[in-house]
């Protein structure tokens, strides 16, 4: 299995995550993966929750990476220097936090972590599904969607 990894440096600023999103959709576009695809958007929505995570709960820089996997899934991963294991929280009603690693579990086919260095590793897989030609169309599809 051949991948192709890219990787950005991101400050502890919370402004980054906004230049994260920017530089994932460059490198989407040059992997292949259109900007207007529902797996772009997806992967976008994904980098945005996990560096968010990173840059606001432990206020150190962090390293994004993407893996792209000659099959078409792709792989995402932040790392930080803090070794605090990420904290799943369920958001109550009008909370304006609380719901990132919910949607990670919702949008991802897998998603986990591990211990990185003296930091740790936060990672998730969408799988890219075969173009189908479906009515001529050949669709592809995000992974899978929980509601």
């Amino acid at each position: 299995m051949q991948v192709l990894q890219v990787q950005l440096e991101v400050g502890p600023d919370p402004a980054e995550v906004g230049r994260a999103r920017r530089w994932a959709r460059s490198r989407l576009a040059g992997s292949g993966i259109q900007d207007d695809e529902p797996l772009a958007e997806t992967l976008v929505l994904l980098i945005s929750e996990l560096v968010t995570n990173a840059v606001v709960h432990t206020g150190c820089p962090a390293v994004l990476r993407m893996l792209f996997a000659a099959e078409g899934g792709v792989r995402v991963e932040v790392a930080d220097a803090s070794d605090r294991p990420p904290r799943p929280r369920h958001a109550e009603g009008e909370d304006t936090n609380g719901r990132g690693l919910e949607l990670v579990d919702g949008l991802a086919d897998r998603w986990g972590w591990q211990r990185e260095g003296a930091g740790k590793s936060i990672w998730c897989e969408v799988d890219r599904a075969p173009v189908t030609p479906s009515g001529g169309q050949g669709a592809v599809s995000p992974g899978r969607v929980r509601c």
